[in-house]
């Protein structure tokens, strides 16, 4: 009898201690409408390498994903040309939800870091949906042969977008303010003021928070990036460059200390960054060459070498093999080209994104004053 009893409580533990284990990796169920393609792309980070898997698709909309990981990780899933992001942690069940054509809207359940951000997704519906649509329309008018009235429309798409965003910014400030202690106030930050030209933006809605997310490393990363963006900010002293030229030329940022500088970054291949230099051109033409210099730094990373038409550019021309990754654009956090920045002659920063169309002006102001 006791050896029974022995083999009853041993199976007793046993399937108790089954029950207390917690569960290995999470679970993600996905309904998408509108899904172009039989599979969906997901990325993450583990143990500082990038793993992608591809995630089939049954029924034109659904998908499962099961996937081994033992702390909160983030996953991007590639949904047609958008993307949507997912935070998981291990032993989760997570739901997917939405249209493939308004990413930005796919409801995300199961914790509450996508709680709160699908929360903030239903009560912005409308501007998210308005912005999703634009981007839609822009992609097809880029898809156009250019013409002066498709510029048109684009100007008008690209204000309206700005206005949009401008919006939304607002929104996620005030979701902020209001919950300062949330790791969703976080990920707003992470996206919509992490690119912005106004650095102080994303240094005053960091000082919302409050409690332990302050001490995440995500919070310290935002705030090393915010002390980044303040030493190329507007009134801030252009920090030192060295460029080297198209015709082999060793530059630096202080060879242009009592003059005005303008240093345009611009692509060789981009319809708006050929604009620019043309309209570059025609403020070249009026100004004080004595007291005003540019300077357009190419880097596109596509395509090396890049074929620029030296002689019809009366300025400096650096071409960067680098591309994207080249020192000058990580410290000066340029994020988008065409993008001008003007220095004044004390080598401080007067302005960023600058139109090119207003260079001239902003320099004879500069001096009347």
């Amino acid at each position: 009898m006791r050896k029974y009893y022995i083999i009853i409580t041993s199976i007793v533990c046993l399937l108790f201690a089954l029950s207390c284990k917690k569960p290995d990796g999470a679970f993600i169920k996905g309904d998408i409408e509108n899904l172009s393609n039989p599979y969906i792309l997901a990325s993450y980070i583990s143990s500082d390498s990038l793993i992608i898997d591809t995630i089939p698709v049954y029924d034109n909309k659904r998908f499962t994903y099961k996937v081994d990981i033992d702390t909160l990780t983030t996953f991007s899933l590639y949904i047609n040309d958008g993307s949507t992001v997912v935070f998981a942690d291990n032993g989760q069940k997570l739901t997917v939800k939405g249209d493939a054509l308004y990413p930005d809207l796919i409801k995300i359940n199961g914790n509450e870091i996508n709680n709160d951000l699908t929360t903030f997704k239903i009560d912005n519906q409308d501007l998210l949906k308005q912005r999703g649509q634009l981007l839609t329309d822009f992609n097809v008018i880029k898809d156009i042969d250019s013409s002066r009235n498709n510029s048109l429309s684009r100007s008008d798409e690209v204000s309206n977008l700005n206005l949009l965003n401008h919006e939304l910014t607002l929104k996620a400030e005030e979701y902020i303010k209001e919950n300062p202690t949330k790791l969703s106030s976080l990920i707003l930050i992470n996206n919509f003021f992490t690119n912005s030209d106004t650095p102080k933006s994303l240094e005053r809605v960091l000082g919302y928070l409050e409690g332990d997310v302050v001490e995440t490393n995500i919070a310290r990363k935002l705030q090393a990036y915010s002390q980044k963006l303040n030493r190329s900010a507007e009134e801030a002293n252009i920090p030192y460059f060295q460029l080297t030229d198209s015709e082999g030329e060793l530059i630096n940022s202080f060879n242009f200390k009592g003059k005005y500088l303008l240093l345009s970054f611009v692509s060789n291949t981009g319809i708006e960054s050929h604009e620019t230099i043309e309209l570059l051109k025609d403020e070249y033409e009026v100004i004080n060459k004595d007291s005003v210099q540019f300077v357009s730094v190419y880097i596109d990373s596509d395509t090396y070498p890049i074929e620029v038409e030296h002689d019809s550019i009366p300025w400096i021309v650096v071409i960067e093999e680098r591309g994207w990754g080249s020192d000058i654009v990580d410290l000066l956090n340029i994020q988008y080209i065409p993008f001008n920045i003007l220095v004044n002659p004390e080598g401080t920063i007067m302005l960023r994104n600058v139109p090119a169309q207003e260079v001239a002006e902003m320099v004879t102001r500069s001096s009347e004053k």
